[in-house]
């Protein structure tokens, strides 16, 4: 049984299909005429037009049965058909605006607490910035790098676009919330993305991570665009000095402001009462920021070491571990109950960037360090080396190397480099519990994807749904009334 009907044909002719085309189409191919040379224009290639007679045929002409679908008798057949042709549609649309437009983010992570927290649903705008066109166009819209369940590459980077960033409404300025690929995340062992892949390297040898595949799995190179998306704060700007002291951040040897809701983690030991939900929940302490350290059998030699004072009989009243934000901290030391307050050691976060045993920094006291900018040139030596190195090979595409105190750059011995792109420092609020610059260094210009402008929703992971799990006074706010 013949399952399609023939429809009525049309003229072969142009200017009678033309003639044909009821007003209608032609408003709506008017208003995407406008929109599309508006964007050729924003993207400023002329390559973008060889397209435009494909939509002159949906919309007009129709050589190509783009409808036919609709002539089908079988019902069933035609529901599915018009279910994929409006699965296709939305997923076109999807991926234009994700490129051009805004696109959804979650925090999953509590590195920026108290300012940004798990639970938020951001929108991120591409705008502010300027949207950057996909340097890996071949890829399911709504996967970053893996396709859920299959457990596959929502991509091809068999075809790769040199970077390309179109003009937004203005530049990343300090103290802006940015979303941006994880700069680290080009090389991933797939069964141990966390620490990242150099860290791994550097505690357990090359030949270590890659043979023991049981341990660290396979080991996978993502493009820039298909790297993790992490958001932190832009606290360095290209061309400037940074420099971080007992955790306040210097620029250009000048202090800067601490943003109000920063955390740092802190040792609290009590009087001998043990804190209550209550209470914590006054202090803005999560169940998964709290922890109780009088069960540790290491407990007392870390309390030594800190300076925490035993009973006269050696032991400890209860003593606990946990971020606080400078107002936080005025209520726990007014607290009746708290007997000692100490800050957390920054040689307790371990090994920061460049990680080369000679910088012995910590992620209290860091730098100084100069953040490289477009254009301009830099003396590399011995000495400042291991700081640009990835700069230099990674992010902008050079074989290095440093041979008998020499450094080559693409085989040639060099004395300076000139950088083709603008770098920054991006740090979490929640200073003791972020990967962020202080570990990976510089975040490149080419893996900013933009900046988050609304708070959707928040979804409190500590509340059940009857109590609390929405957090109202965050519904539909934007992200600066909240992170200031």
């Amino acid at each position: 049984m013949n399952n399609t009907t023939t429809a009525q044909p049309r003229p072969r002719n142009l200017i009678a299909r033309l003639k044909g085309v009821r007003p209608t189409r032609w408003v709506r191919f008017g208003v995407f005429t406008l929109i599309f040379l508006l964007l050729t224009i924003w993207i400023g290639s002329a390559w973008t037009l060889l397209v435009y007679p494909l939509f002159f045929d949906i919309y007009l002409t129709q050589y190509i049965p783009w409808g036919g679908w609709r002539n089908i008798k079988n019902p069933i057949v035609r529901t599915i058909c018009e279910w994929v042709d409006a699965i296709v549609y939305a997923l076109v649309l999807v991926y234009f605006i994700f490129i051009f437009a805004f696109q959804n983010f979650q925090i999953p992570t509590p590195s920026l607490e108290k300012s940004m927290l798990v639970g938020d649903f951001l929108l991120v705008s591409k705008v502010n910035y300027g949207p950057r066109l996909p340097q890996t166009p071949l890829h399911f819209p709504l996967a970053q790098h893996t396709l859920p369940i299959v457990n596959t590459k929502s991509y091809t980077d068999c075809w790769q676009i040199p970077y390309k960033r179109l003009k937004g409404l203005g530049d990343i300025k300090r103290n802006d919330i940015v979303v941006f690929n994880f700069p680290a995340g080009d090389t991933v062992a797939s069964k141990m993305p966390n620490p990242d892949y150099y860290t791994l390297v550097h505690y357990y040898g090359r030949e270590a991570v890659h043979r023991n595949k049981a341990q660290f799995g396979d080991i996978i190179y993502r493009p820039v665009d298909r790297r993790e998306a992490y958001v932190k704060r832009c606290v360095g700007l290209p061309g400037e000095n940074f420099e971080i002291r007992d955790n306040i951040i210097y620029i250009n040897g000048n202090a800067i402001e601490s943003p109000t809701k920063m955390q740092l983690n802190y040792f609290v030991k009590t009087t001998g009462t043990k804190i209550g939900e209550k209470v914590f929940e006054q202090w803005g302490i999560s169940v998964d920021d709290r922890m109780y350290l009088n069960n540790n059998p290491q407990a007392p030699y870390l309390f030594a070491s800190l300076g925490i004072t035993p009973n006269a009989d050696g032991t400890y009243n209860p003593v606990y571990h946990f971020p606080l934000t400078a107002e936080a901290l005025a209520q726990v030391k007014a607290s009746s109950f708290v007997d000692q307050v100490v800050v957390e050691p920054g040689e307790m976060g371990g090994e920061v960037f460049p990680m080369d045993g000679v910088h012995e920094w910590t992620r209290a006291d860091f730098g100084p360090l100069w953040i490289p900018r477009k254009g301009e040139t830099l003396q590399i030596n011995v000495d400042n080396y291991s700081l640009y190195e990835r700069a230099i090979r990674n992010y902008e595409g050079n074989e290095l190397a440093l041979r008998d105190g020499v450094v080559y750059i693409n085989g040639e011995a060099a004395s300076e480099y000139t950088f083709k792109m603008d770098y920054y420092m991006m740090l979490g609020d929640n200073r003791d519990n972020s990967a962020d610059s202080r570990y990976w260094g510089f975040v490149p210009e080419d893996h900013v994807i933009g900046k988050p402008v609304l708070v959707l929703i928040s979804l409190d992971k500590d509340k059940g749904w009857f109590d609390g799990k929405f957090r109202w006074n965050r519904f539909m706010r934007t992200v600066n009334s909240l992170v200031k």
